[in-house]
């Protein structure tokens, strides 16, 4: 077992003077009012500005919207400033915050939204027509939307709100018929600071899944949010100036690591975050970097990283104020973050954590990096590896990883049997990682979750693709696998038993789309004429995987 020094070692360190993650904000209030704290598509909110936005949508929620303290309300936004000033708003109405991908499909979001039992909603108008359709079957009660640029000054905010509705014709038509406009709220309430407690220790309920059953809902309590704040800050002091930096952001919020980075540590620490809506357009992103005065700091991922230094103008790009670049998310392979060290001068610290961790569990210190692992666990967090029969394994010895400390979440909403499952009674949580740590508590994952496959960082779950495939009438079975893949670190492969020999290859992918928010959709697909079983007939995904891998190397 190791464990790292205690957060109670370092004077500097106090995580008990919050008691909820309001209280964080309220502190960044105080301390960087006029310093910088967000800035998306060219304009920049201080914190005082911050401050006052989130007042007034809290004021809403509060007084207008008819939601109760305690309640439940879903954040389906790219990275837009809307996201922060939402998420604070919420916290200080005292409800619980749902982060959604926004990219889900309505069948994704029915499941959600009906599984979290959400009451209101917060979203891009961009995504209404997929709520339009689902909405009859949740308990969602308050519609609040938003159009891309609200947050903007006018003329640009008109101008380009109607680019993108009727030049570029991104918003497909809807219709909801309770829905309030984010414009309207945000003009005419009052800034006067409200705070109502909610009456439970959760703060978010954010949805991981399983390598069986859908996705579930791990309860982030404030304590939980608090502690992986202060836990991240203290390993990343070293390279972070607060209240100077700036960091750029282009991994969505919704994911449980950029929220915790940009909306917790970045916020408490008054650094600046530079929110990107979309970083699959590295042009818009090149551009975007040549314009910043300084670039500090990047949280990004393998796939992004490779793409960047593969950009024509990748060059142009001054990182030669940059000290510190974050890595999570997807494994980080050797010969990208040398790419990207020499193509910017910045050291990549890999990092490991679970949505179920709040999430952060280990990183690569600032003056010792073992390239190849994922650091040291952070402060306050004991780690170990254990045998198929819980038992404790030495230094250098393959186990699943267990992890425990203050970061671990209370457990899966409303799902008992499997927070049982996930948290032993002495509180250690199994992450179903297979990891050697080595004598100095260096962490490398050799092994994931059995079946889980990961696109570009994002989970994926094959039995969710495979329910989706089998419910197509000419599907017989499925099996997803992940395979690797140079530009996404692993794509999925499909193969398909049919029922007759009708159904095409085309029909199966629409199928896909259809239901499948786009990183889910399988890049591969074969059809085959049975698949292997174990001898109750379970399908074995990984006999499939380990012939597919065979038949790639020769």
């Amino acid at each position: 077992m190791f464990a790292a020094p205690s957060l109670s070692d370092d004077a500097d360190i106090n995580p008990e003077q919050f008691k909820s993650i309001v209280d964080v904000f309220e502190f960044a209030f105080k301390h960087h009012a006029d310093k910088p704290a967000f800035n998306c598509l060219g304009h920049t909110l201080t914190f005082k500005e911050l401050d006052e936005s989130s007042a007034r949508l809290a004021n809403w929620f509060v007084s207008e919207s008819g939601l109760k303290a305690g309640d439940r309300i879903a954040i389906q936004l790219p990275n837009l400033l809307q996201f922060p000033i939402t998420a604070i708003a919420a916290a200080r109405a005292g409800l619980v915050i749902v982060n959604t991908n926004p990219l889900y499909t309505a069948r994704e979001m029915q499941h959600q939204f009906v599984d979290s039992g959400v009451k209101g909603i917060v979203i891009l108008e961009n995504f209404c027509d997929k709520l339009e359709k689902v909405l009859p079957n949740t308990d969602i009660t308050c519609v609040l939307v938003t159009q891309l640029a609200d947050m903007l000054p006018q003329p640009k905010r008109a101008l380009m709100n109607f680019a993108v509705k009727y030049l570029k014709r991104m918003v497909p038509a809807w219709r909801i018929a309770q829905a309030a406009r984010w414009s309207e709220v945000m003009i005419n309430k009052p800034v006067a600071s409200v705070r109502r407690e909610s009456g439970t220790d959760v703060a978010i309920v954010l949805y991981t899944g399983g390598t069986t059953g859908p996705a579930k809902g791990a309860m982030l309590t404030h304590r939980n949010l608090v502690f992986n704040m202060m836990q991240l800050r203290e390993v990343s002091k070293p390279l972070v100036r607060d209240g100077a930096d700036t960091i750029i952001a282009p991994l969505p919020l919704y994911h449980t690591y950029a929220f915790m980075f940009h909306c917790m540590a970045g916020v408490y620490a008054g650094n600046l975050s530079v929110l990107i809506p979309n970083p699959r357009d590295l042009d818009g992103l090149i551009k975007t970097l040549k314009q910043l005065p300084a670039i500090n700091g990047f949280v990004g991922i393998n796939t992004l990283f490779l793409a960047m230094c593969r950009h024509k103008e990748i060059s142009q790009v001054d990182f030669s104020q940059m000290r510190f670049t974050g890595a999570g998310g997807m494994a980080l392979t050797i010969s990208v973050a040398e790419e990207w060290q020499r193509v910017t001068g910045c050291q990549v610290y890999e990092g490991y954590g679970l949505t179920e961790c709040s999430p952060v569990v280990s990183v690569n210190p600032h003056d010792k990096v073992k390239i190849g692992t994922v650091g040291q666990p952070v402060p306050s967090t004991e780690v170990k590896t254990v045998d198929e029969q819980g038992n404790d394994l030495g230094f250098g010895e393959k186990g699943e990883l267990w992890i425990r400390g203050p970061q671990v979440m209370k457990g899966y909403w409303r799902n008992d049997a499997a927070t049982n499952d996930a948290i032993t009674s002495d509180g250690w949580f199994k992450s179903g990682d297979f990891a050697v740590i080595d004598s100095e508590g260096f962490i490398k994952i050799v092994d994931r979750k059995k079946d889980l496959i990961i696109v570009s960082g994002f989970n994926v779950f094959p039995s969710e693709v495979e329910e989706v495939v089998n419910s197509h009438p000419g599907v017989a079975e499925s099996a997803a696998i992940g395979v690797p893949s140079e530009k996404t670190g692993e794509a999925i492969k499909l193969f398909v038993v049919r029922r007759d020999n009708v159904l095409t290859l085309d029909e199966v992918r629409a199928h896909c789309r259809e239901n499948l928010t786009a990183y889910k959709v399988p890049k591969d697909i074969l059809f085959v004429e049975d698949l292997p079983k174990s001898n109750v007939g379970k399908i074995l995904r990984r006999e499939i995987r380990d012939q597919e891998l065979q038949r790639q190397a020769k």
